[in-house]
């Protein structure tokens, strides 16, 4: 769960920072947006081969090892001097963050009880969720008082902190075991698994539109900004934090498909209603409405990576942690697509149009989904069809 929160805060607290890094390096704030796509994009791209090539490494090893480097990485982007060389240490970032976090959530369903694989994978997608109403709000306040480079160095000196940590307390767990190359693609294959890859990258791509450009998004819906787009962050942080953990207990108790079909259809409810109010009141939308909405969104923008997880893990049998790694590949993809998507809509209609572009992919999301689940229901018991692209 710490290892989650530190790779959360760092990729999500850009968010928060938007617009200090615009002014200080003399860019548009959709510009800034792209260091968060630029970071999925690599996160998507590597996390794949990369869980393939450590797989057999002693599993504290890779984490414990892999912190060290990222509290490198981000004590050196304190000191940037261009945007061109921030976008690189964002890929630097990115390519140590795609080696140990699917590590992680793996680690948490060999270490899980069969009956509980759902809440400790959402215990572990709750560090995500926890920096967003804890590490982003206060990164978000330090780049306010002192300059985004505050915020890079908080972030690496807390993972130094976290590092030590794992050290202590990590329990030691070898690498997976190998099943082959030709055996691990046949798996990932499956139509079912990818149904899964495909349904995490449609909901990333509405739901993180919304939080990588929360602050021009509230701004038009609301007015406010500056110390109140802190508070925001912190609504939907408390309230991803509640739906991760909530996901994660349904998944066991109802399924991962069902409380995977309810948090889609939260998430373009609240969505849908942060469109409307951006329609409805133009800029001067009581605070509360809009918190209201945010807070629905984030309950279910969140709560649908514990069944989401899940599902793939049960799908994929022996090839569960590579699976992991192409669903998590499938969520930066996804937010890789919601940083240029929301870039696009912001730059052309402002904050309501990004909210409205959110909700038609949260809606299309919704019924594609519920046309999986319906071809390719998951189960404890019922493996996935041998159904492969050939």
């Amino acid at each position: 769960m710490l290892v989650t929160f530190v790779i959360g805060t760092d990729d999500f607290v850009i968010a928060g920072i938007l617009p200090e890094i615009a002014r200080d390096l003399h860019v548009s704030e959709a510009a800034a947006g792209q260091l968060v796509t630029v970071f999925s994009i690599t996160y998507a791209v590597a996390a794949p081969p990369l869980a393939v090539a450590t797989a057999r490494l002693p599993r504290k090893s890779l984490v414990v090892g892999g912190l060290g480097a990222f509290a490198v990485i981000n004590l050196i982007t304190a000191f940037a001097p261009t945007y061109g060389a921030l976008l690189v240490l964002r890929v630097a970032a990115a390519l140590v963050a795609a080696s140990i976090s699917p590590a992680v959530f793996a680690m948490t369903a060999r270490l899980a009880a069969p009956d509980r694989i759902g809440r400790a994978v959402g215990v572990v997608a709750a560090g995500l969720t926890v920096s967003l109403f804890v590490g982003v709000p206060v990164g978000s306040l330090l780049g306010t008082a002192f300059g985004w480079r505050s915020t890079f160095i908080a972030m690496g000196l807390l993972v130094v902190v976290v590092a030590m940590a794992n050290a202590a307390k990590l329990p030691t767990l070898p690498g997976a075991p190998e099943i082959g190359v030709r055996a691990q693609l046949r798996i990932l294959s499956q139509l079912a698994v990818l149904t899964c890859v495909l349904g995490t990258v449609m909901g990333a791509s509405g739901g993180l539109l919304i939080y990588t450009y929360i602050g021009p998004i509230t701004r038009d819906l609301s007015g406010q900004g500056g110390a109140m787009l802190a508070v925001f962050i912190a609504v939907v942080g408390v309230a991803g934090a509640l739906g991760t953990f909530a996901g994660g207990r349904l998944t066991d108790r109802w399924g991962a498909d069902r409380t995977l079909l309810a948090a889609f259809a939260l998430m373009a409810l609240g969505i849908a209603g942060l469109a409307a109010i951006g329609m409805v009141e133009r800029g001067t939308a009581p605070l509360w409405l809009t918190m209201l909405a945010l807070a629905a969104y984030g309950f279910a923008g969140w709560g649908f990576n514990p069944p989401m997880n899940t599902r793939a893990l049960l799908l994929a049998g022996d090839a569960g942690t590579e699976a992991i790694a192409l669903n998590t590949s499938a969520l930066y993809v996804g937010i890789s697509i919601a940083g240029a998507l929301g870039g696009g809509a912001i730059a052309a209609h402002g904050g309501r149009g990004g909210a409205t572009a959110a909700a038609i992919v949260c809606v299309l999301t919704l019924v594609v989904m519920a046309g999986f689940v319906r071809v390719f229901p998951s189960s404890p018991t019922t493996p996935a069809r041998p159904r492969t692209m050939a």
